[in-house]
């Protein structure tokens, strides 16, 4: 897998008043570094099993995967600047590996004991990281939230088995429209969950390009963009199109998946 740099080169606050989610006993805005690192952890996972579920590990020898994530991360850290940001992380078609990429570009950042990151599946119709994490979503997901605005969020957050990394699954899966990401109930989740805490880095993971204007939908809620493509199957003109409907702006660069 390798990263290339795309050569695509007021936040405002929503009218409505809705009632804030509540995040549990989470640590508070501002927390240290040294907070960060006590996160509530009840397992970690082993290195084999993280090869096995296809897991990027921070002892890997150089010049493998995880440097390949690392790469992307710097880019991202460096559009960013000091600022925490959300990131979506598309592919171009299906079962081109957009979620294994969000999710150890997701962990990827939290080797960093300074910061957080949460993975968030925003893949209503193909809910793949909970699997991929060997989770069982018993307290609901990013649906339930949408759903009961003001619900305490932190019963939706599972720990991922990798210290700091967290993710909000999507809970029950079932047929659900572009809408569900252009409300303002999804609106008012990010961006509590983005503003909360200032060393948390927000990952999306977004459905295909192609085939659904749902991307470009959940693309309005990104500080960027990250697209992934099939190494040797999808095209400089395939890409330029599929972005096309983005912001170039907020476009970070394309991540060539070695789909076999």
């Amino acid at each position: 897998m390798s990263a290339a740099d795309s050569e695509l080169p007021d936040e405002r606050a929503p009218r409505q008043a809705l009632q804030v989610p509540r995040e549990g006993n989470l640590i508070q805005r501002g927390a240290s570094g040294a907070a960060i690192a006590r996160m509530a952890q009840s397992h970690e996972l082993s290195a084999p099993e993280r090869r096995r579920m296809r897991l990027i590990l921070p002892d890997e020898a150089a010049g493998g995967i995880a440097d390949a994530f690392r790469e992307v991360r710097t880019r991202l850290l460096t559009l960013g600047g000091s600022n925490n940001f959300v990131t979506m992380v598309v592919p171009v078609s299906p079962h081109e590996g957009g979620s294994f990429v969000a999710r150890n570009l997701a962990a990827a950042f939290a080797f960093d004991e300074a910061k957080t990151a949460l993975l968030i599946d925003c893949n209503f119709r193909r809910p793949a990281q909970h699997l991929a994490f060997g989770i069982t979503v018993d307290h609901g997901g990013l649906i339930d939230c949408l759903e009961h605005p003001g619900a305490d969020l932190g019963k939706y957050l599972y720990e991922t088995g990798i210290p700091r990394l967290r993710l909000l699954p999507t809970g029950q899966a079932r047929e659900m429209n572009g809408e569900y990401y252009s409300s303002i109930h999804m609106q008012m989740v990010i961006r509590f969950l983005h503003k909360r805490y200032p060393d948390r880095y927000l990952f999306l993971d977004g459905p295909a390009i192609k085939g659904s204007p749902d991307a470009r939908i959940l693309s309005d809620l990104a500080d960027f963009i990250v697209v992934v493509a099939a190494y040797g199957r999808d095209t400089a003109a395939t890409i330029n199109q599929a972005v096309a409907g983005f912001d170039p702006n907020k476009l970070a660069g394309v991540v060539f998946n070695n789909v076999r």
